[in-house]
C-alpha cells in the first residue's frame, strides 16, 4: 500500500452520513443487526456493479447490498460473490470482515472530485451503478479503512428519506427484511 495523502477538510463538506461493512453472509450480517433492533433492512441482491474501476482496471463485480438506518445515521452491508477483483474482495482477502468504510454524500461530486484529486487522494475505487457516482479512497486508517464519495441526487437522497422514515416508524417484528427490487 502506498503512502497515504495528509488530509484536507476542505475536500469534504457535510456530515458523515453512512457506515458500510463489508460480510461474508448478507443475510447472517442482518440477523446479527436485527439482534440488536436496528432495522428494518432493505436489500438488492446480486447486483453486478458495471462500469466500475477499481485500482485502475475495469472491475464488475457482483455483490449483494443491504440498507437501514439508526437514527439519521444509513449503514450499509455489502456481501461481494465471486472473486472478481474489488475493493471488497482486497478487504476480505486481508482478513476483513466487518467495518470497512465512512461515507459522505455530496451533491456536486464533480467539485469534490476535483478538490480530493487536488489534495492527491487516491481513487482506488468508483463507478456509477444505477445512475449514482461514488468513489472510495483510502485516507487515514485511523479514521477508516476507506472514505467513500457518494453522489447526492434525487435517486439516493429519495433512499435516504425512505429509510429514515422506515426505521422511525418501525415496530422491531413486521417484515424485518424487505427488498428493493
Amino acid at each position: 500500500m502506498s503512502e497515504r495523502p495528509v488530509l484536507d477538510g476542505a475536500v469534504l463538506d457535510g456530515a458523515i452520513r453512512q457506515v458500510g461493512y463489508v460480510v461474508r453472509d448478507l443475510d447472517d450480517a442482518i440477523a446479527a443487526w436485527l439482534g440488536l433492533g436496528v432495522g428494518p433492512w432493505y436489500t438488492i441482491r446480486e447486483m453486478a456493479q458495471t462500469g466500475s474501476v477499481y485500482r485502475g482496471e475495469p472491475s464488475e463485480p457482483t455483490i449483494s447490498i443491504g440498507f437501514t438506518n439508526s437514527g439519521p445515521m444509513q449503514i450499509e452491508l455489502i456481501q461481494q460473490h465471486g472473486d472478481t477483483p474489488s475493493i471488497y474482495r482486497e478487504f476480505r482477502d486481508a482478513g476483513g470482515d466487518g467495518y470497512h468504510q465512512l461515507a459522505w454524500w455530496t451533491p456536486d461530486f464533480d467539485a469534490l472530485m476535483a478538490r480530493a484529486e487536488a489534495a492527491g487522494w487516491p481513487v482506488v475505487f468508483s463507478g456509477g451503478t444505477g445512475g449514482t457516482r461514488y468513489a472510495y479512497f483510502e485516507l487515514d486508517q485511523r479514521i477508516s479503512t476507506i472514505v467513500e464519495v457518494t453522489e447526492l441526487n434525487e435517486m439516493t437522497q429519495g433512499l435516504a428519506t425512505m429509510l429514515e422514515t422506515a426505521t422511525a416508524e418501525w415496530d422491531g417484528v413486521t417484515d424485518p427484511v424487505r427488498s428493493l427490487l
